[in-house]
């Protein structure tokens, strides 16, 4: 999904309150939502979808909190509702996405299973099946640190 595709879809879902976003509310969303999970447009692995998708909307409502925030008391009329709303709504989201970072490990790490453990150990000495000499520190016996998919 690219971020173009992403603001459409946000734009989609807050629907009346896009009269209170501007577009580039919109794409700073999306840019923090990028900043804050590490991942870089376009996404395409449907968790990272859905988790990008949520953390730019938490943004628009942060957005619309600190907009809501000065008018938080007009004259003796509170209008802390809105105010409180739009808080507990992110507070909500955030609490989500700490659980989604502790259950989803490997999903949101963005790195394959074979990267998880670091350098690769060999089995130890080698040697040269018809003479028996020791070629454990010959240049082709070198310990690969840097692990792939075929290793």
């Amino acid at each position: 999904m690219t971020k173009d595709e992403m603001i459409t879809q946000l734009q989609q879902e807050v629907k009346g309150l896009t009269a209170y976003l501007g577009s580039e509310d919109y794409t700073n969303a999306c840019d923090d939502a990028a900043k804050e999970t590490g991942w870089s447009f376009p996404v395409s692995n449907s968790t990272a979808i859905y988790w990008q998708k949520q953390r730019s909307l938490r943004h628009l409502l942060s957005y619309l909190l600190y907009e809501s925030a000065h008018r938080f008391k007009y004259k003796m009329i509170n209008l802390q509702h809105r105010f409180e709303h739009y808080k507990t709504l992110i507070e909500m989201m955030d609490k989500k996405w700490e659980a989604a970072k502790d259950e989803l490990i490997v999903e949101l790490a963005g790195v394959s299973g074979y990267q998880f453990f670091g350098t690769k150990v060999d089995a130890g000495f080698a040697y040269e099946e018809q003479t028996g000499r020791d070629i454990t520190f010959d240049t082709e016996q070198i310990v690969i640190h840097h692990p792939n998919e075929n290793s």
